[in-house]
């Protein structure tokens, strides 16, 4: 798919986070030190979870992001969903944002799962008409139509994540944004994810997925993006930039064993 115009443009941006001494300091003490201008506690430690990151999306992308754990990989994705702004640099998002972040955030263990499809629903901007005719859609592809009435406190994991993920799944988003969405249950419900996953990813305008199952990624993507300590390291055909990965991870695992 050819692509079109910018949809995200990302200029040197970069991501500090800061750790402060004193955990217990509230927003009253902070006021309290500006009106009486004492200093407040002071920084413990910093962190630069990216690092002058510069990339552009534009319509048509289909991006899978690589990089080891603490790369910047889950940060990216919340900053593209506007959940972290930038310490520095430009954020442009032009586009309906949506984001399977943390699916099933909002859900409420008291209710039943029928009453967390329509609560979900409400959060991701549908009417209770729009999500009642989606019901039997979302209880068909979970299988789990027979528990509809049970509050979801007495779900499995397993089951509350099918749920989460069906519910997710049902948006028709501009800019899709993915964070190891694919390991939502067993084998059988894992290839039926994956087949639903791909309708969203034709529906979207732009994708970027962030998972460590690489075939996944060479299937689902065109364009790859390989971070490293909250650097851009490459961006490039999904392919090449799976290689140039895995060969540093190599490499590095090497280095340690040597050490």
């Amino acid at each position: 798919m050819k692509a079109e115009g910018a949809l995200v443009e990302l200029d040197a941006v970069s991501l500090r986070f800061v750790n402060y001494a004193d955990k217990h300091y509230s927003l009253k003490r902070a006021a309290l030190d500006l009106v009486l201008r004492r200093e407040g506690p002071p920084p413990r430690s910093e962190f630069w979870a990216l690092r002058d990151i510069s990339l552009r999306i534009a319509k048509g992308d289909r991006i899978g992001v690589v990089g080891g754990n603490g790369a910047g990989k889950s940060t990216l994705l919340r900053m593209l969903a506007r959940i972290y702004p930038p310490t520095l640099g430009r954020v442009a998002v032009n586009g309906a944002v949506a984001p399977l972040i943390e699916m099933g955030a909002g859900f409420n263990p008291e209710l039943s799962g029928f009453d967390n499809i329509l609560l979900n629903g409400a959060m991701l901007g549908f009417s209770r008409r729009e999500m009642l005719a989606r019901v039997d859609r979302i209880h068909e592809f979970t299988g789990l139509r027979e528990f509809a009435d049970m509050p979801l406190k007495y779900y499995s994991s397993g089951m509350y994540l099918r749920l989460a993920f069906a519910i997710a799944t049902e948006v028709d988003p501009e800019i899709l944004l993915i964070d190891e969405s694919l390991g939502v249950g067993d084998a059988a419900f894992l290839e039926r994810a994956q087949e639903r996953l791909r309708g969203l990813l034709d529906r979207s305008n732009a994708v970027v997925l962030v998972s460590h199952q690489m075939e996944s990624l060479r299937d689902l993507c065109t364009r790859g993006i390989w971070l490293k300590r909250g650097r851009l390291m490459a961006d490039g055909p999904i392919d090449e930039i799976i290689e140039r990965y895995l060969h540093d991870t190599a490499v590095d695992a090497a280095a340690a064993r040597a050490s």
